[in-house]
Formats: structure tokens, sequence, C-alpha cells
């Protein structure tokens, strides 16, 4: 589709991503929950230290991007499996009192 300017306005544009500076280090999170209203898909990211669980970050995000996240994932889960071997995901038994729910 062409712009008043007659500039095509489907080609992609390069961004410029930017990242701050309290975010590059990252959050490390071993458990993840997901949930999602008829607008959009919460995404929270928790450590567990039993006997707790926290939620270090949590990301909302509309249905379009939360089916792009899961596929761009799932592409670059068969890139490292393909370099490393298969993932396992084999839940590490726990003891009764540190049952967590998925």
């Amino acid at each position: 589709m062409a712009s008043k300017d007659g500039n095509n306005s489907d080609t992609l544009q390069e961004l410029q991503v930017q990242v701050p500076e309290d975010v590059q280090r990252g959050t490390y999170a071993n458990h993840f929950i997901s949930s999602h209203t008829p607008e959009e898909f919460i995404l929270d990211f928790i450590l567990t230290s039993p006997p707790a669980a926290v939620v270090n970050a949590r990301v909302v995000v509309t249905p379009a991007h939360a089916k792009r996240i899961a596929a761009a994932l799932l592409e670059n889960v068969s890139r490292y499996e393909a370099v490393f071997g298969e993932i396992s995901t084999v839940t590490p038994i726990t003891k009764p009192d540190q049952e967590l729910t998925h």
C-alpha cells in the first residue's frame, strides 16, 4: 500500500532497540504461569525457591503477540535442539510440602 508520499507502507522499518541498564542483566525464572482474558495474555515468570515462589516479571501481551511469541519460541527450541540435542522436560521429584502446580 502506498502512502501519500509514494512510499510503500508495507515495507519493514529497522528499529533501534534499546535495553535499559537495569534490564540488561535479565531476570532468572525457573517457573512460568500463563493466563488470559479475551483481550490479553498474562505471562508470569517466577523464581521458585521452596518454600516460596515470587513473580519476578509479568508481561501482558495481545493474543496476536502471544501467538507470535509461541511460534518464535518453538522455532528457537528447534534450533537449540538441532545443535545441543533434545531438551528433557522431566520434572524433578519434589517432596509433598514442596509441590508446585503448573
